[in-house]
């Protein structure tokens, strides 16, 4: 049942193949934790997902994306950090954390508010001001937002430091697995997208300078890391845009991060914004299930690296086939498992792995196969 088999990268072994991908919350407050993340995410653990990501968790207060987002950019977030964590492995779940700095993505509303810049509203109606953002070039998000500062060497130096310091606090939070936000438009993800980037430094420029940015994100990181943990990176394998970064890009910079120690790539799609760039032409999207796991195979295949697939999947039969043909070696889910936080116990069963509830947690289980006897012998249902 290669779904549910082992899998092991340096000295970690995810009891099985299925991750639960981070899901922003927005109830963070100075990026705190509190009881809402715990149970939000203890509840997949309990569900029998291998390996549980926190959401994106900002490695400084101006990377947050909006004023309810996650941190740990200082040592007092570790206690509630490591609580989460703690839960996580008690319940036989990997605990994984993401981080991330939004960049020109940041100072932003919560989806509910509109997931638009903050301004002089948020301030009145919420007391949560707006804050100047940065970015590899000044080039806002999109029409109507703020400009962002073009990073300095100096600003590059702090947040390579500040992806460094996070990751030693994740390790003493109890943390296993660290996933880098590098997709979707977030920092990493602006600086090697030629969309975003038209520096002509030694971080712009042609692809080289470009992927630089993502590779000393993933030395500072193992510089204080441990050997034994792996290191996951969050990659947009395609911007959706002519002209921008391609699958062949994405190939080639996944090759230089295995060599810097990257163990894995979250391979996703998209998000970087081009839509105000009369520069860049968007091309559509095309969905449906799966619809991002040939990318995750063409990196695994011709970058020679463990990946992940995502996005679109909720069928247990196509997230077992492509772990069976080895065209990923796990698959994360979001939405579907906020829908149905149980989603990995019943693939279990609806792939004939679990007969009688042994998956879940006794506290579960036994209650469920005495009813499932009960009804059975009855012939109901």
């Amino acid at each position: 049942m290669p779904l549910f088999t082992p899998f092991t990268l340096r000295d970690v072994t995810f009891p099985n193949r299925i991750a639960v991908s981070p899901m922003s919350q927005y109830l963070s407050r100075d990026g705190y934790t509190n009881d809402w993340h715990l149970v939000h995410l203890g509840r997949f653990a309990l569900g029998g997902a291998g390996l549980v990501f926190t959401e994106a968790t900002a490695v400084e207060a101006r990377g947050r994306r909006t004023h309810g987002d996650l941190g740990l950019w200082e040592d007092g977030q570790i206690e509630g950090m490591a609580r989460i964590a703690g839960f996580l492995k008690e319940q036989g779940a990997v605990a994984g954390v993401q981080l991330g700095h939004a960049g020109r993505k940041a100072s932003e509303r919560r989806p509910w508010h509109g997931e638009t810049p903050v301004n002089e509203e948020d301030v009145s109606l919420r007391g949560e001001a707006p804050w100047q953002t940065i970015g590899p070039s000044a080039v806002p998000y999109g029409e109507n937002w703020h400009t962002p500062s073009e990073m300095t060497q100096a600003d590059i130096d702090d947040v390579l430091k500040a992806f460094k310091d996070s990751a030693r606090r994740a390790d003493e939070a109890g943390y296993d697995v660290i996933e880098v936000y590098a997709a979707h438009g977030f920092l990493g993800h602006q600086f090697y997208s030629p969309v975003t980037n038209n520096r002509q430094d030694a971080y712009g420029g042609d692809r080289e300078g470009r992927m630089r940015f993502a590779l000393e994100t993933a030395r500072a990181i193992r510089e204080t890391w441990p050997a034994g943990k792996p290191l996951f990176f969050r990659l947009s394998a395609t911007d959706w845009v002519d002209g921008g970064w391609e699958v062949e890009d994405s190939v080639v910079l996944a090759k230089a991060l295995k060599e810097n120690g990257v163990d894995l790539i979250d391979c996703s799609t998209g998000g970087v914004g081009a839509g105000h760039n009369d520069s860049f032409k968007p091309r559509r999207m095309t969905l449906g299930q799966g619809f991002q796991l040939p990318y995750a195979e063409r990196l695994k295949q011709d970058a020679d690296i463990a990946a992940m697939g995502v996005g679109f999947l909720w069928d247990p039969e196509v997230a077992q086939a492509a772990i069976a043909e080895g065209k990923v070696d796990m698959i994360a889910l979001a939405r579907e498992l906020l829908d149905n936080p149980n989603w990995a116990l019943h693939a279990s069963r609806s792939l004939e792995k679990d007969t009688d509830y042994s998956f879940w947690k006794p506290q579960f289980g036994w209650w469920l196969n005495k009813r499932q006897r009960l009804m059975d012998k009855l012939k109901l249902r």
